[in-house]
């Protein structure tokens, strides 16, 4: 390959965070940058599993830290982002993609605890780390802020209702953050469709193959490691003038 062209996507001498990194998306954008070059900061509310990711990291020859962090409580967010900072000094990609979207009976039997966390894990976090972090890449040598949306921010069901909001929340945050923190920090999103991660084992996998023959454009849910791509070029040279820009990974949903 060419050497300028391996360049738009290297990530040597990188710190990646990823929330939601042991699992899913999270998972194959952690390997992926591993791959790239990039040392990476594994962050979920299960320890153990993020110390599994961590140990995959280290076998491409990576460096990795595991923490544990539920991202909707501020004060364990600022425990990870001083965790990061201790161990290496520095984060240049930070990806907040942790997210949760519970299923509800019906939308007056959503319940104030169960809206609150659903905001602020998918909306209140996502802010404080984006708002901590890019201030330092801000001080520093600058950095990468992607955030993973949703197509439902754009196109709701009654079933989703508060991850929607939330999602489109975070898009309203990805332009507002770009500005804040440019020039020396990018900030994106990807607004993701459906993908087959663990969350699809509760689907009813034939009406979403219905569902996909008659409303997406590639006729089939996406793969996970089908976010990577979008993933390495934002978070790489490659895109070094994209910013403010929410990108569709969703196989043309209409």
């Amino acid at each position: 390959m060419d050497a300028f062209v391996r360049s738009l996507f290297d990530l040597s001498g990188k710190v990646a965070l990823v929330t939601g990194g042991s699992r899913g998306l999270g998972r194959e954008m952690v390997l992926a940058f591993a791959k790239a070059g990039a040392d990476v900061v594994i962050a979920s509310r299960k320890l153990d599993n993020c110390l599994r990711v961590a140990e995959q990291v280290e076998a491409l020859g990576r460096r990795a830290l595991a923490v544990a962090c539920h991202v909707g409580r501020w004060d364990e967010v600022d425990h990870l982002v001083e965790a990061a900072y201790r161990k290496f000094g520095r984060v240049n990609i930070l990806v907040n993609n942790a997210g949760m979207s519970p299923l509800y009976p019906s939308l007056e039997e959503v319940t104030e605890e169960l809206y609150d966390k659903i905001l602020a894990v998918n909306l209140k976090g996502p802010f404080r780390l984006a708002s901590l972090i890019g201030s330092r890449m801000v001080r520093g040598d600058g950095g990468v802020i992607i955030n993973v949306t949703s197509v439902a921010a754009a196109r709701p069901t009654p079933m989703e209702a508060p991850y929607a909001a939330a999602k489109a929340g975070l898009n309203t945050l990805t332009l507002a953050f770009a500005q804040a923190f440019g020039p020396k920090v990018r900030v994106n999103a990807i607004e993701a469709g459906p993908f087959a991660t663990d969350v699809s084992r509760h689907w009813d996998l034939d009406a979403v193959a219905a569902y996909a023959q008659r409303n997406i454009a590639l006729r089939r849910i996406a793969d996970p490691a089908e976010i990577v791509g979008t993933a390495l070029y934002l978070a790489g040279n490659a895109s070094s003038y994209t910013t403010g820009a929410i990108i569709r990974v969703d196989g043309g949903m209409r």
